[in-house]
Parts: structure tokens; C-alpha cells; sequence
């Protein structure tokens, strides 16, 4: 199985990251406004950047330095 480490841009400009397995599934149901609390006010997201990992520990530690960026890191991170 796949992990995913990934950020969404939210309405207004501001960035969310997180880990899942199933990354299409996860931003429909961010979408769909049952995902976490912090995009349900903020929707639509949309995926500005993911990264795959093999394991689950991997994915969580990657999204941990992910949500540790400035807001400007994320936003070079975005544009690639």
C-alpha cells in the first residue's frame, strides 16, 4: 500500500497539509465538506503538491515538515 503526503490550497489562499492512503478519495471527501475541520470553512481545495511513501510513519513525518513551512516555503513548493 501507498501513503501520500500532500498540501491543498484553500479558498483564500492559505495552505493545508496531510497524510493519506488514498489521495483522490481524501480531497473529495475535503470537498465534499467532511474532510478536517480547518478546510470545511475554507472550500474548495485544490491539490497543489503530494509526495508517495511506502509506509505510514514515512508519509506522517513528512507531512509533520510539510506543516512546519512558512507560508511562502509552501508557496514555492506550489508553483513547481
Amino acid at each position: 500500500m501507498e501513503y501520500y503526503s500532500y498540501m491543498v490550497r484553500c479558498a483564500g489562499g492559505s495552505f493545508y497539509c496531510g497524510y493519506t492512503n488514498d489521495l483522490e478519495k481524501r480531497i473529495k471527501t475535503h470537498n465534499s465538506g467532511k474532510g478536517a475541520k480547518y478546510t470545511r470553512a475554507r472550500l474548495p481545495v485544490v491539490l497543489v503538491y503530494y509526495e508517495t511513501f511506502k509506509t505510514k510513519e514515512e508519509a506522517m513525518s513528512r507531512e509533520w515538515h510539510l506543516k512546519r513551512l512558512t507560508h511562502s516555503q509552501k508557496e514555492k513548493m506550489a508553483n513547481k
